[in-house]
């Protein structure tokens, strides 16, 4: 199925106001092909059709599958997965440069962003069933070898303290520690590099807090997902394709605190909002908690800022 076969399908799709169903791509890809392609052939194209119109068009069983967390692709002929192995080559492959291209600005769109020769670059975040995808895309000339597309598929995290025992995580000593640190409502850092498990932790201790206390949690991402009957949710939003509508961490925070939070949670710290984090701590809010994957870095900005408070921002 040729580049400009593909077209003018999309173009009989959208004058139509047709679906992508399967019937209406198949009587379109006939259609266009002036009856020229045997059964076999409409299905190969109907297939191809469904990857260029629908969702991440091959990519899809890839994002399906529970075991891969990320989907790369650095090149038509090179498409990679990461997951519990490592890296790993598939042998999936796109026609050409322009298909890659326009499956990266397809997905931007989905994801509410902007990608074109004005933007060369987007970042945003994808529904999905199995969890939430983050989708990072950049176009030539900045990506030198053609277009890069990286998709990371963030799905709930249900484990419990009883259950990363159980499967070696921490031992005996560590538990009783944590617990502790639960107990007595002490502010705690998760440290860790990408992938070390900060957010899996972080989950099975909101997880452990008493039923009885309220977590509000501030994130980019909605990554969190603890059982526990009262975890209220504000998720950060980018700006939209104008550059307008953004909602950044530090509102977030400022605004969890109106809601009578037993325990503050921002998901992430990485820039202004420590200072929003500082002063929930340092005016009683006891038991807060964050993870950290660059903990030098804000470290210092901790040093910084809490220079200027009257008295200790953090306890334990």
């Amino acid at each position: 199925m040729t580049t400009d076969l593909v077209e003018r399908v999309r173009h009989r799709l959208a004058g139509e106001s047709r679906g992508t169903d399967p019937i209406a791509l198949a009587e379109a890809v006939r259609a266009e092909a002036g009856g020229a392609l045997s059964h076999d052939a409409v299905l190969a194209a109907v297939r191809q059709a469904r990857d260029e119109f629908v969702g991440a068009g091959p990519l899809a069983p890839l994002l399906e599958d529970d075991t891969i967390t990320d989907v790369l692709v650095t090149a038509p002929d090179e498409v990679w997965t990461d997951g519990p192995l490592g890296l790993s080559q598939t042998t999936i492959r796109f026609p050409d440069e322009d298909a890659v291209r326009r499956l990266a600005q397809r997905l931007a769109l989905a994801a509410g962003r902007r990608l074109d020769d004005a933007q060369p670059y987007v970042d945003g975040w994808l529904p999905a069933r199995q969890g939430r995808i983050r989708v990072h895309a950049v176009l030539p000339p900045i990506a030198a070898n053609g277009t890069c597309l990286s998709l990371r598929v963030l799905r709930p995290v249900t484990h419990d303290l009883a259950a990363l025992q159980a499967h070696g995580c921490i031992d005996a000593t560590a538990l009783s520690i944590l617990q502790a640190i639960l107990k007595h409502r002490l502010a705690f850092l998760v440290t860790g590099g990408t992938g070390a498990g900060k957010t899996t932790l972080l989950s099975a201790l909101l997880g452990a807090v008493a039923p009885t206390e309220r977590i509000v949690c501030v994130e980019d991402a909605g990554e969190l997902r603890p059982t526990h009957p009262q975890f209220v949710s504000l998720v950060a939003r980018p700006a939209n394709v104008e550059g307008a509508g953004a909602v950044e961490l530090p509102e977030l925070v400022r605004q969890a605190l109106r809601m009578r939070p037993d325990r503050l949670v921002v998901g992430e710290v990485r820039g202004a909002e420590v200072c929003s984090l500082l002063n929930a701590m340092n005016t009683g809010h006891d038991g807060g908690a964050c993870p950290l994957t660059e903990l030098i870095r804000v470290f210092l900005q901790v040093r910084r800022v809490a220079a200027s408070f009257p008295c200790h921002a953090f306890s334990g």
